[in-house]
Protein backbone atom coordinates (compact mmCIF):
# COMPACT_ATOMS: atom_id res chain seq x y z
CA UNK A 1 0.00 0.00 0.00
CA UNK A 2 1.24 3.90 -0.76
CA UNK A 3 0.90 6.82 1.16
CA UNK A 4 1.24 10.16 -0.95
CA UNK A 5 2.62 13.30 0.54
CA UNK A 6 2.23 16.33 -1.28
CA UNK A 7 4.60 19.36 -0.03
CA UNK A 8 3.74 22.53 -0.80
CA UNK A 9 6.69 25.55 -0.93
CA UNK A 10 6.34 29.09 0.70
CA UNK A 11 3.20 30.44 0.32
CA UNK A 12 4.07 34.17 -0.80
CA UNK A 13 1.19 37.12 -0.55
CA UNK A 14 -1.96 37.58 -2.07
CA UNK A 15 -1.02 35.80 -5.40
CA UNK A 16 -0.11 32.85 -3.29
CA UNK A 17 -2.49 32.65 -1.40
CA UNK A 18 -5.33 32.45 -4.26
CA UNK A 19 -3.52 30.36 -6.32
CA UNK A 20 -3.70 27.68 -2.72
CA UNK A 21 -7.42 28.63 -2.43
CA UNK A 22 -8.40 28.22 -6.09
CA UNK A 23 -5.94 25.07 -6.59
CA UNK A 24 -4.88 22.97 -3.92
CA UNK A 25 -8.22 20.68 -3.65
CA UNK A 26 -7.66 20.09 -7.13
CA UNK A 27 -4.26 19.27 -6.71
CA UNK A 28 -5.04 17.37 -3.98
CA UNK A 29 -7.30 15.22 -6.06
CA UNK A 30 -5.17 15.12 -9.41
CA UNK A 31 -2.04 13.24 -7.05
CA UNK A 32 -4.41 11.41 -5.10
CA UNK A 33 -2.11 12.87 -1.96
CA UNK A 34 -3.08 11.24 1.25
CA UNK A 35 -1.58 13.99 3.46
CA UNK A 36 -0.73 17.60 2.33
CA UNK A 37 1.78 19.92 3.87
CA UNK A 38 1.70 23.83 2.93
CA UNK A 39 4.99 26.11 4.09
CA UNK A 40 3.13 29.41 4.69
CA UNK A 41 5.37 31.79 6.31
CA UNK A 42 5.62 34.21 3.63
CA UNK A 43 1.72 34.40 3.21
CA UNK A 44 1.76 37.63 4.21
CA UNK A 45 4.80 38.14 2.53
CA UNK A 46 6.36 38.22 6.35
CA UNK A 47 4.47 36.28 8.54
CA UNK A 48 1.16 34.57 8.36
CA UNK A 49 -2.27 35.38 9.66
CA UNK A 50 -4.59 33.18 11.13
CA UNK A 51 -7.12 34.35 8.96
CA UNK A 52 -4.72 33.30 6.38
CA UNK A 53 -3.58 29.91 7.91
CA UNK A 54 -7.36 29.08 8.28
CA UNK A 55 -7.87 29.58 4.42
CA UNK A 56 -4.68 27.31 3.22
CA UNK A 57 -6.66 24.64 6.34
CA UNK A 58 -9.71 24.83 4.27
CA UNK A 59 -8.05 25.10 1.11
CA UNK A 60 -7.25 21.14 1.15
CA UNK A 61 -3.83 21.17 3.86
CA UNK A 62 -3.18 18.70 6.62
CA UNK A 63 -0.66 20.95 8.17
CA UNK A 64 1.09 24.13 8.22
CA UNK A 65 4.86 24.58 8.54
CA UNK A 66 6.34 28.27 9.27
CA UNK A 67 10.43 29.41 9.62
CA UNK A 68 12.23 32.41 10.18
CA UNK A 69 8.86 34.69 10.11
CA UNK A 70 7.05 32.82 11.95
CA UNK A 71 6.23 35.28 14.08
CA UNK A 72 6.02 38.59 11.69
CA UNK A 73 2.37 39.14 12.39
CA UNK A 74 2.47 38.64 15.86
CA UNK A 75 -1.67 38.03 15.69
CA UNK A 76 -0.35 34.28 15.04
CA UNK A 77 0.97 33.62 18.31
CA UNK A 78 -1.95 32.93 20.69
CA UNK A 79 -3.10 31.01 17.09
CA UNK A 80 -0.24 28.57 17.42
CA UNK A 81 -0.86 27.87 20.98
CA UNK A 82 -4.38 26.66 20.38
CA UNK A 83 -3.56 24.75 17.12
CA UNK A 84 -1.62 21.70 16.59
CA UNK A 85 -2.12 22.17 12.76
CA UNK A 86 0.48 24.78 12.40
CA UNK A 87 4.19 24.09 13.67
CA UNK A 88 6.99 26.93 13.96
CA UNK A 89 9.92 25.33 13.72
CA UNK A 90 11.32 22.86 16.38
CA UNK A 91 14.62 24.42 17.52
CA UNK A 92 13.65 27.97 18.03
CA UNK A 93 13.78 28.73 22.03
CA UNK A 94 11.70 26.45 24.04
CA UNK A 95 9.54 29.66 25.28
CA UNK A 96 8.66 30.18 21.67
CA UNK A 97 4.99 30.21 21.02
CA UNK A 98 3.32 27.28 19.69
CA UNK A 99 4.85 23.85 19.08
CA UNK A 100 7.58 22.60 16.69
CA UNK A 101 6.57 19.02 15.78
CA UNK A 102 3.07 16.77 16.06
CA UNK A 103 1.53 13.34 15.34
CA UNK A 104 -1.15 13.43 13.36
CA UNK A 105 -3.61 10.12 12.60
CA UNK A 106 -4.00 9.25 8.79
CA UNK A 107 -5.60 5.90 7.17
CA UNK A 108 -1.65 4.71 6.90
CA UNK A 109 -0.91 5.03 10.35
CA UNK A 110 0.30 7.99 12.52
CA UNK A 111 2.50 10.37 10.86
CA UNK A 112 4.85 12.60 12.06
CA UNK A 113 5.41 16.04 11.35
CA UNK A 114 9.29 17.98 12.27
CA UNK A 115 9.78 21.76 10.98
CA UNK A 116 13.42 22.56 12.03
CA UNK A 117 14.98 25.99 10.73
CA UNK A 118 18.56 26.21 9.44
CA UNK A 119 21.61 28.60 11.06
CA UNK A 120 23.78 28.85 8.11
CA UNK A 121 24.09 32.48 6.28
CA UNK A 122 20.56 32.88 8.61
CA UNK A 123 20.06 33.52 12.34
CA UNK A 124 22.21 31.29 14.49
CA UNK A 125 19.96 32.06 17.75
CA UNK A 126 18.32 29.05 17.04
CA UNK A 127 19.41 25.57 18.71
CA UNK A 128 21.65 23.31 16.67
CA UNK A 129 19.38 21.52 13.92
CA UNK A 130 21.02 18.69 13.52
CA UNK A 131 21.27 17.83 17.49
CA UNK A 132 17.23 18.96 17.59
CA UNK A 133 16.93 16.30 15.02
CA UNK A 134 18.37 13.43 16.64
CA UNK A 135 16.66 14.58 20.03
CA UNK A 136 13.43 14.12 18.69
CA UNK A 137 13.90 10.87 16.75
CA UNK A 138 14.71 9.18 20.32
CA UNK A 139 10.91 10.95 21.06
CA UNK A 140 9.06 10.26 18.26
CA UNK A 141 7.05 6.71 17.42
CA UNK A 142 4.97 7.41 14.62
CA UNK A 143 5.23 5.06 11.81
CA UNK A 144 5.99 7.61 9.26
CA UNK A 145 8.01 10.88 9.89
CA UNK A 146 8.00 13.81 7.43
CA UNK A 147 10.62 16.52 7.97
CA UNK A 148 11.27 20.00 6.91
CA UNK A 149 14.07 21.92 7.14
CA UNK A 150 13.63 25.51 6.34
CA UNK A 151 17.45 26.53 5.05
CA UNK A 152 19.46 28.93 3.47
CA UNK A 153 22.16 26.61 2.12
CA UNK A 154 21.82 24.18 0.13
CA UNK A 155 24.42 22.39 1.84
CA UNK A 156 22.86 22.68 5.86
CA UNK A 157 19.36 21.12 3.67
CA UNK A 158 21.28 17.68 2.06
CA UNK A 159 23.37 17.24 5.10
CA UNK A 160 20.09 16.42 7.12
CA UNK A 161 18.65 14.56 4.50
CA UNK A 162 22.11 12.62 4.76
CA UNK A 163 21.49 12.43 9.05
CA UNK A 164 18.17 10.98 8.77
CA UNK A 165 18.24 8.63 5.70
CA UNK A 166 16.80 5.45 6.61
CA UNK A 167 15.34 6.95 9.56
CA UNK A 168 12.44 9.17 8.53
CA UNK A 169 9.87 8.74 5.27
CA UNK A 170 10.92 11.75 3.65
CA UNK A 171 13.60 14.96 4.27
CA UNK A 172 12.88 18.39 1.80
CA UNK A 173 13.74 22.18 2.47
CA UNK A 174 12.30 25.55 2.01
CA UNK A 175 13.08 29.53 2.31
CA UNK A 176 15.14 29.52 -0.71
CA UNK A 177 12.19 29.89 -3.14
CA UNK A 178 13.82 28.41 -6.02
CA UNK A 179 12.59 24.69 -6.65
CA UNK A 180 16.21 22.47 -6.68
CA UNK A 181 16.01 19.67 -9.54
CA UNK A 182 17.66 16.73 -7.23
CA UNK A 183 14.07 15.24 -5.94
CA UNK A 184 16.06 11.72 -5.49
CA UNK A 185 15.48 8.66 -2.86
CA UNK A 186 18.25 8.71 -0.84
CA UNK A 187 20.74 5.54 -0.36
CA UNK A 188 18.72 4.14 2.60
CA UNK A 189 15.27 4.78 1.18
CA UNK A 190 14.46 8.58 2.54
CA UNK A 191 13.13 10.94 -0.37
CA UNK A 192 14.71 14.25 -0.74
CA UNK A 193 14.48 17.53 -2.55
CA UNK A 194 16.69 20.39 -1.55
CA UNK A 195 14.38 23.01 -2.23
CA UNK A 196 10.76 22.35 -2.96
CA UNK A 197 10.34 26.02 -4.42
CA UNK A 198 6.95 28.93 -3.99
CA UNK A 199 3.87 29.25 -4.83
CA UNK A 200 3.86 32.85 -5.38
CA UNK A 201 4.27 35.21 -8.64
CA UNK A 202 6.83 33.97 -11.42
CA UNK A 203 8.39 37.14 -12.81
CA UNK A 204 9.58 38.35 -9.53
CA UNK A 205 12.42 37.73 -7.47
CA UNK A 206 11.14 35.58 -4.63
CA UNK A 207 7.86 36.61 -5.03
CA UNK A 208 8.54 40.65 -4.66
CA UNK A 209 8.62 43.09 -7.44
CA UNK A 210 11.83 43.19 -9.11
CA UNK A 211 12.39 46.74 -8.94
CA UNK A 212 11.35 46.36 -5.37
CA UNK A 213 14.66 44.06 -4.67
CA UNK A 214 16.85 45.63 -7.60
CA UNK A 215 17.04 49.28 -5.66
CA UNK A 216 17.77 47.39 -1.82
CA UNK A 217 20.52 45.85 -3.90
CA UNK A 218 21.59 48.80 -5.19
CA UNK A 219 22.05 50.30 -1.54
CA UNK A 220 19.03 52.63 -2.02
CA UNK A 221 15.99 53.53 0.43
CA UNK A 222 13.37 51.08 -0.21
CA UNK A 223 9.61 51.11 0.09
CA UNK A 224 8.07 48.21 2.05
CA UNK A 225 8.06 44.53 -0.08
CA UNK A 226 5.05 44.21 -2.34
CA UNK A 227 4.41 40.96 -4.15
CA UNK A 228 4.61 41.19 -7.58
CA UNK A 229 1.72 41.12 -10.55
CA UNK A 230 1.32 38.30 -13.30
CA UNK A 231 1.77 34.36 -13.88
CA UNK A 232 0.95 32.30 -10.66
CA UNK A 233 3.14 29.84 -9.87
CA UNK A 234 2.57 26.56 -7.40
CA UNK A 235 5.48 24.73 -6.97
CA UNK A 236 6.09 21.40 -4.46
CA UNK A 237 6.39 17.69 -4.22
CA UNK A 238 4.99 14.39 -4.40
CA UNK A 239 6.63 11.69 -2.13
CA UNK A 240 5.39 8.38 -2.79
CA UNK A 241 5.74 6.38 0.86
CA UNK A 242 5.80 2.38 0.94
CA UNK A 243 4.02 1.43 3.88
CA UNK A 244 5.24 -1.74 4.19
CA UNK A 245 8.60 0.29 5.49
CA UNK A 246 8.86 3.43 7.43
Amino acid sequence: MEFKVLAIGDVVGNPGMERVRRKLRQLKRKTEADFVIVNGENASVVGITPDQAEDILDAGADVITLGNHSFGKREIVDYLEDTSRVLRPANLAPQAPGRGWDVYETKAGDVAVVDLIGRCNMDYTPDNPFLMAEKLLGQVTAKFILVEIHAEATSEKLAMGYLLDGRVSAVWGTHTHVPTADCQVLPQGTGFVTDLGMTGPMQSVLGIRPELSIAKFRGELTSRYEPADGPVQLCGAVFTVDTRTR
